[in-house]
């Protein structure tokens, strides 16, 4: 179903609501983030799926690093949209009895603290927390582009600085479109130029969960436990397919259990659905505030 009023009848007819949300690129997009998705969705010519794996930076850390660096810089310059405002909302409403779950990696440090070179004292909090998502209610199953990692040592920081040592051209507006433009050749960029760990010197990499990777256990573990500790009324599939993984796991689990799903997209995809399903094709930075209207009220209300 995709009828609106149809859905906030049944928000009013749960007089204690227990929501699950999974968020994928697509809720950031309207903030102007890249999906690397769909049509326009390359870099430099290049799958973002080819370049997020372990083979590709083994291969060739210096090309991997400047998408990564590219993104880093895009996420330090946008804002929180509609859709990050109504889920923090939402979860304020709810507390315990909701959780998000964001497969977007643009979290960053909430404490201030880190010393960057993007205007000195920066705050690298994530979409979702610059929204002043409640912290105890979001989970970030892929990681963080602002966190470094160690290829040989167990060393992890976050690190806001703009531009990267090495990889200044990321962070360089002027050069844009040189940098996206396939056509321009990059310089190639040595491994010992990039960002090394200051504890054994080895290789830095960005603390992402790439493909061929596993999501970290404990935080599965907790997401699990909080599903099963009560029934789960509604699951919201966000800027994401709930075809596509972890989301179509969380999706059918809740259809076994009669669990409303709810997708919501620019594009829907088909798949396997029943008739609790509503899916919502369009901007979720606009459809989440009409869709959780019943809960957190009207824009003007909060």
């Amino acid at each position: 179903m995709s009828d609106l009023s149809a859905f906030h009848t049944l928000l009013r007819s749960l007089r204690h609501p227990r929501i699950l949300a999974v968020c994928g690129a697509g809720l950031s997009a309207s903030s102007g983030l890249p999906t690397f998705r769909g049509a326009g969705g390359l870099w430099r010519n290049y799958e973002a799926t080819s370049l997020a794996t372990p083979q590709a930076f083994k291969r060739d850390p210096g090309l991997v690093w400047t998408f990564y660096a590219y993104r880093r810089h895009r996420a330090l310059g946008v804002q929180p949209n509609g859709g990050h405002w109504a889920l923090a909302r939402l979860a304020e409403r709810l507390g315990d009895d909701f959780l998000c779950l964001t497969q977007n990696v643009d979290k960053g440090q909430r404490d201030r603290g880190t010393e960057g070179q993007r205007g000195g004292t920066t705050d690298a909090a994530d979409l979702h927390e610059r929204a002043q998502h409640p912290a105890q209610t979001l989970k970030h199953l892929h990681g963080s582009l602002f966190q470094l990692k160690c290829t040989l040592c167990p060393w992890k920081a976050y690190d806001d600085r703009d531009p990267l040592p090495g990889l200044e051209i990321a962070a360089q507006d002027s050069a844009a479109e040189k940098l996206l433009d396939p056509a321009h050749a990059l310089e190639p960029i040595s491994a010992q130029d990039l960002p090394r760990c200051p504890e054994c010197g080895g290789l830095a990499r960005p603390a992402v969960v790439w493909f061929g990777e596993s999501l970290d256990a404990d935080m599965l573990q907790q997401a699990d436990e909080w599903i099963e500790e009560r029934p789960v009324d509604i699951v919201l599939v966000v800027g994401t397919s709930a075809v596509v993984y972890p989301a179509a796991g969380y999706a059918e689990l809740a259809r076994t259990r009669n669990t409303h799903v709810v997708t919501i997209n620019l594009e829907i995809e088909g798949g396997r659905r029943n008739k609790n399903d509503f899916h919502f094709e369009g901007d979720a930075s606009v459809l989440l505030p009409q869709l959780l209207e019943p809960i957190i009220g009207k824009p003007s209300e909060n």
